[in-house]
């Protein structure tokens, strides 16, 4: 079994992991907690910031040669994160609905990519890479819709 340090291997890496832990952390917390509360507020933030530096941090990190698909989901982690929150600055007609769906989809897209980082740390295959990734990538996004359509209907934003 590798050690923690013989996985993670940088500074920039432990940083990109320490986030990663945080935003799941408190991304779980806000997605299982009364919504509009203070301490949803207060944990939310800390959920923006924490995926805002774990996004930042992946473009230092270089895995495949350069450019890569992870860089690219990065980039659309950031939009979703965007998604969330200017809605909740501007709050124009739906702000709420879309600030609850994209932050949603936000913590569904970070534990599906928890999967493609297990896999790119454990499973050596690459053929078996990509199948175990679509496959815990397709459980959870269906796992994290019902998650969301069920919160979304008791909101009454469905």
């Amino acid at each position: 079994m590798r050690t923690l340090n013989e996985i993670i291997n940088s500074n920039i890496g432990w940083f990109h992991f320490i986030t990663a832990v945080l935003a799941m952390i408190t991304g779980t917390i806000v997605l299982l907690n009364k919504k509009g509360t203070l301490f949803h507020k207060r944990v939310g933030y800390v959920y923006v910031v924490s995926m805002i530096l774990l996004n930042v941090s992946s473009f230092f990190i270089v895995n495949f040669g350069g450019f890569s698909l992870f860089h690219f989901f990065a980039i659309i982690s950031l939009i979703a994160i965007s998604g969330g929150m200017i809605p909740t600055i501007k709050k124009k007609k739906n702000w709420l609905a879309y600030h609850f769906y994209f932050m949603n989809w936000s913590v569904v897209g970070l534990y599906c990519a928890f999967w493609a980082e297990l896999g790119t740390r454990f499973v050596g295959n690459m053929q078996q890479f990509w199948w175990m990734v679509a496959a815990a990538t397709i459980i959870t996004s269906v796992l994290g819709s019902i998650v969301i359509n069920k919160e979304a209907k008791k909101l009454n934003l469905r």
